[in-house]
């Protein structure tokens, strides 16, 4: 007798499916993929498994499988808008930091967005980034990221570059997810 395959362990969904894995009860998730993504205002096109992998090939990382999911609804834009609540104040907020968008992978040199991961080495130089980085959202003042420095599966961090600031938000991109809440629902936190 075959052994059993067992169910997958993501938090988010089987992304050729685009189908929650588990349900909001058992993951206390108070975002789903499907409610997060608002307009992808500079056309990104869908991810494929060739951008992915050359994306993964110039940022010198793996990206996190429940990221790659997030993306394969949406190749980044617009979140409907969202917070992560924190424990420690920020230069943002006392108790929250901000998720407003989420940048996508876009490979194709012809199609300019500054909602794209791939400009990563670039944006760290001129911002005087730390090593080890993958900005998912940010404006240059503050970024949120995929923190490598301790290793191959990488931490959320905040970082404010005018003020110095370098918190870790979460300890990984699955955990970040799930910590989000609507940003009307701000004041019930």
């Amino acid at each position: 007798m075959a052994p059993q395959r067992r169910p997958s362990l993501s938090p988010f969904f089987n992304a050729e499916c685009a189908v929650v894995a588990h349900s909001r009860r058992t993951l206390n998730l108070m975002v789903t993929p499907s409610d997060f993504w608002s307009t992808n205002y500079y056309e990104h096109p869908p991810l494929t498994d060739i951008a992915l992998a050359r994306a993964e090939r110039i940022l010198r990382v793996r990206l996190p499988a429940e990221l790659i999911a997030l993306l394969r609804i949406q190749n980044g834009g617009y979140t409907k808008g969202f917070i992560h609540p924190m424990t420690q104040p920020t230069t943002w907020a006392k108790d929250h930091v901000p998720l407003h968008d989420l940048s996508g992978i876009v490979v194709e040199a012809d199609h300019a967005s500054p909602m794209n991961m791939v400009r990563t080495e670039e944006m760290t130089q001129e911002w005087g980034l730390p090593p080890k980085q993958v900005l998912l959202s940010g404006d240059g003042h503050y970024w949120i990221t995929l923190d490598y420095r301790c290793g191959p599966s990488p931490s959320i961090a905040w970082i404010d570059v005018e003020c110095g600031e370098d918190i870790q938000v979460a300890a990984s991109f699955g955990q970040f997810f799930a910590g989000l809440i609507a940003e009307t629902s701000q004041d019930e936190v």
